[in-house]
């Protein structure tokens, strides 16, 4: 049997700092128990989680980026997209690849699958037979986003316009997280005694859900809290009442095109309130963005990017793509373990729903490539 089982090789993320992974020590274990997988996990410096975790769960420890010149048998698995590099892929690869809605460089991203003879199966797109997602980061991203929100906008009431909200690093868990935002919170209520409105678009999905808990667990009254979805929104924007809010928090899944949110008519008024958005969606390159008023994803060493106003307050767009990140380890272990039934199941991918699903989706988009196979 040993010649059947499924070799995972989970490599290091290297995107600055991210420190999830795809596979927690847990989950290692669960996968390892079942008889069916063989696990080697790469020493990655960024991750929340311990080489040693990894070791006693049963792993077998290799060198980082060690991936790259593992035997072709290994399906590799990650969570970030991979550094932007040239040589063909040869493993079948699960990850987020960021390549299927026509995003900026897709082709040259999803072409190297088929030059190399491999496979993407994207965790964007793994779904179960009613089309819903088997796993997502979508809470502790709409978690995150809220949490840096709120810090900009409490930031903004407390100092000048000439600085910027400074960057932030991984929190060992949410409650200290939660406790940092609410102090920033207290103090900017001391001095302008007002809580901020916060509109949250996307407001039933997981990542909303997210989102207006971390609103109230640092204590925004209900009040304050605007939960817009599909039925607020279907008229189409731009809308008002954007403009009318302190923070907007954009929480939706952007699957068709639809007219922009807001625009530069509403923002450049001297009654503009908003002061930061949120865009948890972060589909920077994507030609649709519902918020088409700035152009580059940030980083939580630099978090916000200034929307260039003419009127009104200083305004700026947190648009970090790795949101969960902030609570690496709550964020993980959360999605490895709505993961886990979907790879329980690969030593059968060829019949089991969710493979299949993303196989044909991948083959779908290859054939949309314009380049040649070498």
């Amino acid at each position: 049997m040993a010649g059947n089982k499924v070799i995972l090789h989970l490599r290091a993320e290297t995107k600055p700092r991210e420190a999830r992974a795809a596979l927690t020590p847990k989950t290692v274990k669960q996968l390892l128990d079942t008889g069916d997988f063989e696990i080697y996990v790469e020493e990655a410096p960024q991750s929340t989680f311990k080489t040693e975790e990894y070791r006693q769960a049963g792993a077998k420890i290799v060198p980082f980026e060690s991936w790259k010149t593992a035997p072709r048998n290994r399906t590799i698995i990650g969570l970030k997209e991979l550094p932007e590099e040239l040589f063909p892929l040869v493993h079948d690869h699960i990850q987020f690849a960021h390549c299927y809605k026509d995003q900026g460089g897709w082709e040259d991203v999803l072409s190297r699958f088929p030059y190399g003879g491999g496979t993407l199966y994207d965790l964007e797109f793994l779904e179960n037979d009613q089309g819903r997602r088997v796993a997502a980061f979508g809470y502790y991203a709409g978690f995150a986003g809220a949490a840096l929100g709120v810090l900009d906008w409490s930031f903004k009431q407390l100092n000048s316009d000439s600085k910027n909200l400074p960057g932030v690093t991984p929190y060992p868990n949410e409650d200290l997280l939660v406790k940092d935002v609410k102090a920033q919170l207290k103090k900017a209520y001391a001095k302008t005694g007002r809580y901020p409105t916060v509109l949250v678009i996307g407001a039933l999905g997981r990542c909303g859900s997210g989102a207006i808990d971390l609103c109230k667990k640092v204590g925004i009254p209900e009040s304050n809290l605007l939960k817009w979805d599909m039925n607020e929104t279907k008229k189409g924007g731009p809308f008002k009442e954007i403009a009318s809010s302190d923070i907007l928090i954009n929480c939706i899944y952007l699957s068709k095109p639809i007219p922009p949110f807001i625009n530069y008519d509403l923002l450049n008024k001297d009654d503009r309130k908003l002061r930061t958005i949120v865009d948890v969606s972060a589909d920077t390159t994507n030609p649709h963005n519902p918020i088409p008023v700035y152009t580059i994803a940030t980083q939580f060493d630099d978090p916000t990017v200034l929307v260039e106003t003419t009127k009104g307050p200083k305004l700026s767009v947190i648009s970090i793509d790795h949101l969960p990140s902030l609570l690496p380890r709550e964020a993980s272990e959360f999605f490895a373990r709505d993961l886990l039934p979907s790879l329980k199941e690969l030593p059968n991918k060829d019949k089991a729903l969710v493979w299949v699903k993303a196989k044909k989706l991948f083959d779908h988009h290859v054939k949309r490539l314009n380049k040649p196979k070498l």
